[in-house]
């Protein structure tokens, strides 16, 4: 639990968050220094702090489902794992491209990209949007080299290149507006140096951010520039699993029936410009999902 205290020093009072916990049979104690007047964001001060004092028991977490996931696949036979990736990116393909409203079932997608059965009766633009998933996916598990501006229009181009052939790896050079969300994307005037800022904080702290957080704020913070007229959420989420994968963490498949919960965490830290908030709804969701390497 936070407390605010309260300190004399002379005739000055000064305000702090304090946490108490216990660590190792012993108690300790945290403090943070407010100021000489508690501020009127104390809430959000409170929240903030709060996920400071049990970020590394997060991070402790993340190491153990790190090398639980190693040492699965440590024993696994080349072709089970092999059969594992695949599954997981039928599943990714689906959710990520049901999120954006493709009309494909999970039953259709794994016909079409394991048997290559075509189904009938649904949107062609689903079916080869799918279709380019698959083999995006794949390039991205194969690139050695570090995320960058050019590999990331690469992907958007691979991704859209048969079905919206004008927009594909092309930055947008015109206003868009998200559909049921508060947030309004950058105006595109803006892109080019919300872009470069965006790799430059990239390059300067990949190596400074524990990997399942630099993961999170990719995903934030590129689908919150929105460079593209249409495809930032499936980039956003496929240069979320890159990081991930680069580091030896599972990837993350978020479920399309979990996409309330996922867009309200997205909103909110961006109408917000609060990074902590979809943070803590990743960090949640990252260890739900992977429970079994535990």
């Amino acid at each position: 639990m936070v407390s605010i205290t309260k300190k004399r020093v002379g005739e000055n009072t000064y305000f702090y968050l304090g946490h108490t916990y216990r660590s190792k049979g012993k108690l300790k104690k945290i403090e943070k220094y407010l100021g000489k007047e508690i501020p009127k964001d104390i809430e959000e001060l409170k929240k903030k702090f709060i996920f400071e004092v049990y970020k590394e028991k997060w991070y402790k977490i993340f190491e153990e489902i790190k090398e639980g996931y190693k040492k699965e696949n440590k024993f696994m036979p080349p072709s089970a794992k092999e059969k594992e990736v695949e599954n997981f990116m039928i599943k990714f393909t689906y959710n990520t491209q049901r999120i954006e409203g493709s009309k494909l079932t999970l039953k259709d997608t794994a016909n079409l990209l394991e048997k290559g059965i075509t189904p009938k009766d649904k949107p062609i633009r689903d079916i080869k949007e799918a279709e380019a998933n698959k083999m995006v996916f794949y390039e991205m598990l194969k690139y050695e080299k570090d995320l960058s501006l050019l590999i990331v229009l690469y992907w958007h181009k691979k991704l859209f290149g048969d079905t919206k052939e004008d927009i594909a790896g092309k930055i947008r050079e015109h206003g868009v507006q998200i559909s049921r969300s508060k947030f309004t994307p950058p105006t595109h005037v803006e892109l080019q140096i919300l872009l470069r800022e965006f790799f430059d904080w990239y390059n300067q702290n990949k190596s400074k951010i524990f990997p399942i957080e630099l993961a999170a704020l990719i995903h934030l913070r590129f689908v919150t520039i929105h460079p593209f007229s249409d495809g930032n959420g499936r980039i956003s989420r496929l240069i979320m699993n890159f990081v991930l994968h680069k580091y030896g963490f599972p990837m993350l498949d978020i479920p399309y029936e979990k996409r309330t919960g996922y867009y309200n965490s997205l909103e909110r830290s961006q109408v917000k410009k609060n990074d902590l908030i979809f943070i803590q709804w990743f960090f949640k969701k990252y260890a739900d999902n992977n429970k079994r390497y535990l």
